[in-house]
């Protein structure tokens, strides 16, 4: 990365953490992908049972690999029989230790901004399982919640081909949010965590100055 890029990128890291920790976030600063791997790992006690919301970052940082290694009772949300035995996955993530996962986008008012199909991961990052962590690159830090939203509508094409969704913004010819109403929709649940000041420090979040993940 260029050094003057790499500079800038670790200030609006700090910066977002002191926003974050103003709101009752516990928020950690990570040099890269390899330390936000072990500092999230660290924060996790083997046997502890680990859900997860679907996210590209968890996959380049590795940590779905370890989530994945056996030390965990990792409540498995993709390789299920039917639809039905996933959502019952997704019922089970409510009762987690731990819910590992990204975010859409983190504002610089120190709130999470999340668009969902289901809403299996927003409402289990608001609530549910004991502990909640957030790794995110620099990438996903706006200034507002509408462009936190904005942002997270402009990614959901992204997210809707990498799962192959049939929405009308994942077709062959077209990248953009329509606002369509496909059975197959992926933003049907906007979510913004305001603040951690009910369950002070229950969402940690990870930030790293580089780019990862949609």
């Amino acid at each position: 990365m260029n050094e003057v890029i790499k500079w800038a990128n670790e200030l609006k890291a700090k910066e977002i953490i002191e926003i974050l920790k103003s709101r009752d976030f516990n928020a950690v600063y990570a040099k890269d992908a390899a330390e936000a791997r072990k500092l999230c790992m660290d924060m996790i006690p083997e046997g502890a049972t680990i859900a997860v919301g679907g996210s590209v970052t968890l996959q380049e940082t590795g940590i779905m690999d370890d989530i994945q290694s056996g030390k965990y009772n990792f409540i498995d949300r993709f390789h299920t029989p039917n639809f039905e035995a996933m959502l019952d996955k997704y019922r089970e993530g409510y009762t987690a230790d731990v819910m590992v996962s990204s975010t859409n986008a983190i504002t610089k008012e120190g709130q999470l901004v999340n668009i969902d199909c289901s809403g299996n991961r927003t409402g289990q990052i608001a609530f549910g399982p004991k502990k909640v962590i957030i790794v995110a690159g620099v990438n996903k830090i706006v200034d507002t919640m509408e462009d936190g939203i904005k942002r997270a509508k402009s990614v959901a094409p992204l997210n809707a081909r990498r799962i192959t969704h049939k929405t009308p913004c994942a077709a062959d010819d077209c990248c953009t949010c329509n606002d369509c109403h496909s059975s197959a929709r992926v933003c049907n649940v906007i979510s913004i965590v305001d603040g951690c000041h009910y369950f002070p420090g229950r969402i940690t979040v990870i930030v790293v100055p580089d780019t990862l993940g949609y």
